[in-house]
């Protein structure tokens, strides 16, 4: 099952030119690229100019990869249009429906975060977090460790996860 959101807020068609990472990609709307962050989720860096590359980053980069490469998305605004470094904030929608924030945290890809303003679909992307826990599911499953045993949740090092 994939994850959806009720119809209710303007959308606006837009074509997947690039993906960046796990939570960035590149949109062209109207004839002009856009680089988009998506809202309400964070996932494992892995082109962050002073940070490595994190635990399931690739992974969570590849994720995103397989669902929006080269695919008309919709792209919905909450409050805010950009975010400190100019990048586009929108929820993002596949045209079956899928809504692709939601769709990378119930895979284990991502972390479901809360960025005021901008917080419409907060509660799905909590519940979809914690179907991804309770399944052990990428993130929430098993962590590799120095000694080759199985360590604490993945987001223990960031910090928590809500």
């Amino acid at each position: 099952m994939t994850a959806t959101a009720a119809p209710g807020f303007e959308r606006v068609a837009a074509e997947v030119v690039d993906v960046v990472d796990g939570d960035t990609i590149k949109v062209r709307v109207g004839g002009e690229v856009y680089t988009l962050r998506y809202i309400g989720i964070d996932c494992p860096e892995t082109v962050h100019p002073e940070k490595p590359v994190e635990w399931m980053g690739p992974e969570a980069s590849e994720a995103n990869r397989r669902l929006v490469e080269g695919q008309a998305v919709y792209v919905e605004k909450d409050v805010s249009e950009t975010d400190k470094y100019g990048r586009l904030l929108r929820y993002v929608f596949l045209a079956d429906g899928t809504f692709v924030n939601a769709e990378l945290v119930r895979l284990g890809y991502a972390q479901a975060v809360t960025y005021p303003p901008d917080v419409r679909y907060q509660d799905l992307l909590r519940e979809v977090q914690r179907e991804a826990m309770d399944g052990g599911r990428g993130l929430w499953g098993a962590t590799p460790t120095p000694g080759g045993g199985q360590g604490l949740d993945a987001w223990m090092w960031k910090g928590g996860y809500m």
